[in-house]
């Protein structure tokens, strides 16, 4: 098992937290009642005057996003090569604060939301905690898809796992950058995705061979350790969803819609927690190949439904 039983329960239910949670807050930017009548998915406007990207085809706006996701990897290899810290931080506090002001602006005031994603980036930023990380990590890729989602139909959101799982597996497997890009955001604190420190017990064998003196029992000591996922195992897994989720809501009501879909993010999270269970301590694996495979097990029930 890669982590203790109780991390690894903790993992995947922060995972699916997030899925849930995503799942809502893209419902809440979509005007069901224009959707039904006009039988095509009506968004309502983000915050803060935001647009969403607009693409000419939705078939293809899977190749927009992985060449952004290649010039953004490489960007962030350049500020590891050249140690540029302080610029990682302030990309990541940017972010954080525009995914969850669109995230909370689903539910509350845009003014009290934008100011309430100000302090817990802050925070994040400058006083990290686990605690208050994790539950943020909840509601970012919630804003995020809600921001995402109307540039892909289903046959784009297909492909965008598939390739994502293959850049995953070549990226831990193959070039190992991905693991690099882990380790520096361990480093510098400022780590995008859940990250979860404890404490794991180790064998420390104090034994001695010599005349006259017997054998210690081994001791077990604590050794510090950490349980991490990546930001983009959850985003992308939710963006699949949602997007699985607005074409229901064409010809269902919102309920049934969503109830079908939670049956994804719940594959999803099996497939999680097979990695885990699988796994072996301290060291990496490429999770968005089974995540994916669990996100297609979860369409196939929901079409069979």
């Amino acid at each position: 098992m890669k982590h203790t039983v109780k991390i690894t329960i903790a993992l995947a239910l922060f995972f699916f937290l997030a899925q849930l949670a995503g799942l809502v807050i893209v419902s809440q930017y979509i005007d069901h009642k224009k959707t039904i009548e006009t039988q095509a998915v009506v968004l309502k406007d983000l915050p803060y005057g935001l647009e969403r990207p607009q693409v000419q085809n939705q078939s293809t706006s899977f190749i927009y996003i992985a060449m952004a996701i290649l010039i953004g990897t490489l960007f962030l290899l350049f500020i590891i090569k050249t140690n540029i810290t302080f610029l990682w931080k302030a990309i990541f506090f940017f972010s954080v604060t525009l995914t969850l002001s669109i995230a909370f602006a689903a539910f509350i005031n845009p003014v009290i939301a934008g100011l309430l994603a100000l302090a817990i980036s802050f925070w994040r930023l400058y006083r990290p905690n686990p605690i208050v990380h994790n539950i943020s990590e909840i509601f970012i890729y919630g804003g995020l898809a809600a921001f995402m989602v109307n540039i892909f139909n289903l046959f784009a959101a297909f492909m965008l796992l598939i390739l994502i799982s293959a850049y995953d597996y070549i990226a831990v497997y193959r070039t190992k950058h991905m693991v690099k890009l882990a380790e520096f955001q361990s480093k510098s604190k400022v780590f995008a995705g859940l990250f979860i420190p404890y404490q794991r017990e180790k064998i420390m064998d104090n034994s001695f061979k010599g005349t006259g003196h017997k054998k210690n029992t081994p001791k077990k000591m604590p050794k510090g350790s950490v349980a991490v996922l990546g930001g983009g195992d959850i985003g992308f897994t939710l963006i699949f969803a949602g997007v699985v989720m607005k074409g229901l809501m064409l010809h269902e009501a919102f309920f049934s819609a969503f109830l079908k879909t939670l049956i994804i993010p719940v594959f999803a999270t099996f497939a999680l927690l097979f990695l885990l269970i699988r796994g072996q301590h301290d060291k990496f694996y490429p999770a968005m190949p089974i995540l994916s495979l669990g996100c297609f097990i979860g369409y196939l029930i929901v079409w069979l439904l």
